[in-house]
Order: structure tokens, then sequence, then C-alpha cells
């Protein structure tokens, strides 16, 4: 039986916060892990690029990977928590662990929900109005593209009411799958929980500590849009000097080596809070209460 700890509000922050604490503690290696991911992608789709038939696979290899990339960044930032150095070689150690074939199966809800949502779709709106609705939508990128005002009669007759429903629908169901992966990888790593249970003590732990959630999400957005704005500010200056194009590259790879490491400790922090033994994070002096599921 799994103990979901119920945490206040202000957890969110401190789940962010803890991601920056042991950021700070092990800036380098934690950032060079994330800077390693980085390469290793760029050199996934450079294949791509050179050889357009393998664009598909390429694209799925990189959505097989994300999983246990994100696995070994939680590892490390564990060392990290734990007094010990973080290591490029703990990218491939949930592999080695035996955890792969459990990882790559918290992908499975986001398949599901994009076939059930684009069934809905279908169901809700009709191929004929999805056709008429991508001519609509083509129509109207060709008038901007001329520099002209598409005519409000252009989208006339479209259901709007059930592409609304729709979205809305699709909103529901991708915080849903969110919340199911959240902390799901760290119960597999960690605690050694079947992929199925820790999806469901994932979304258990979040559906009961929403508004935590509601702020994290809140604050981590905020975070990475000011960070991604004042570090695109600082390379639009150095593309003066260096060129517009090793900038951005540069920037790119220098706001992965920020967010990566953060992300995996908030989860890793949250992991801790939520479905650990209410162990304090960082600037969190208080034990949560408990409710038995």
């Amino acid at each position: 039986m799994s103990t979901i700890n119920k945490v206040p509000a202000s957890a969110g922050a401190e789940w962010l916060l803890a991601g920056f604490a042991l950021l700070k503690r092990a800036p380098v290696p934690l950032a060079t892990l994330a800077v390693l991911w980085g390469l290793l992608s760029m050199v996934v789709m450079l294949v791509a690029v050179t050889l357009p038939a393998m664009t598909l696979a390429m694209q799925f290899l990189l959505v097989l990977a994300g999983p246990l990339f994100f696995a070994g960044m939680l590892w490390a930032v564990r060392e990290v928590d734990q007094g010990r150095a973080a290591q490029p070689s703990h990218l491939l150690q949930p592999v080695r662990d035996g955890h792969a074939p459990a990882l790559l199966a918290t992908l499975l809800p986001q398949l599901l929900a994009a076939l059930v949502m684009g069934a809905l779709l279908f169901v809700l709106v009709g191929t004929e109005q999805l056709q008429h609705l991508a001519e609509v939508y083509q129509q109207m990128q060709t008038i901007a593209a001329a520099g002209g005002q598409p005519d409000p009669s252009l989208v006339e007759g479209l259901p709007a009411g059930r592409l609304l429903l729709w979205l809305l629908l699709v909103a529901i169901v991708f915080v849903a799958v969110k919340w199911m992966t959240f902390v799901a990888s760290p119960q597999i790593l960690f605690s050694g929980a079947h992929v199925m249970d820790a999806m469901r003590n994932s979304l258990r732990a979040c559906l009961h500590n929403w508004t935590a959630m509601l702020v994290f999400y809140l604050l981590a957005g905020i975070a990475i849009f000011a960070v991604g704005m004042g570090s695109l500010l600082v390379a639009s200056i150095l593309a003066l000097a260096v060129g517009a194009t090793i900038a951005m590259g540069l920037w790119q790879f220098a706001l992965l080596a920020l967010v990566m490491p953060v992300l995996a400790g908030a989860a890793y922090a949250a992991w801790r809070q939520m479905l650990g033994k209410g162990d304090a994070v960082p600037g969190a002096p208080t034990a949560p209460a408990r409710i038995e599921v």
C-alpha cells in the first residue's frame, strides 16, 4: 500500500527552489549532463537532415530516449543530494539497472491519449468539417502571407462550439497524462515500483496535491520564461560578435543546461515529499500529513 503525503500549496514553490538548490550544489556536472543530451539530440537530427529517409526513425528515437535521459538526470540529482558527484555515466544508469522497459512504458499514456483524442475529434467534428477547417486555414495563411486581412466570413459555418469542447478535453487529458508521469520515474528508479503502480500513484498524488501542482507549474512557467528571455537578450548581443547561428546554438544549450537539471531536481523533491517518507526539501522545514490509499 502506497503512502501519499498531503503537502501545502507552498510545496510547489519549494520543489522549484529545491531544483535550483541542487543545481547550485553541482552546477558544472549537472549542466554537463544536459549539454551531453543536447549534443546527442543534435547528432540525431543531423543524421535526419543528411538522410531524409531516416527522419521519422530519428524523431521516434528521440521520443524513446526522452524518458531514459530524464531518468538519468533524476539519478544524477539524487547523487548530488546525497553528497556524491554527478557523472556523465549516470545518463545510462537506469538502462544498466534494467529500468528501461518500465521507463519507456510511461510513454504509453501519451500514445493512448493521442489516439483517443484524434478519434474523438473525428466523432465531434466530422470528416467534412475537418476538411473545411483545413481549407479555411490554408486560405487564411495565403491571405496573411500576402499582407491582407482575413475575411471573418471564412470562419462562418465552422463548428466552433464542438472545437472548443474538444480543446477543453485535450487540456484535461494533457494534464492527466502529465500528472501520471510527474513522479512516476523516481518511483521506478528509487522505489522499485511497477510502472502501472508508479503512474497510478503519481496521478493520485498530484490530484491530492493539486494546489501544490498549480503553484509549481505557474512558478516554473514564469521562471522558464524569465530565464529564456534574459538569456535570449544576451544571445542577441553575442550574435553581434560571433554570428546569429552560433549565438542561437549557444543560447539553446545554455537554456537546456539550466532548465533540465532544475526540472529533474524539482521532480525529485516532489517525489520525496508526496510519495517518499515526507522528507523535507531545501526551504521546507515542516513535515506533511499523510493519508493511506
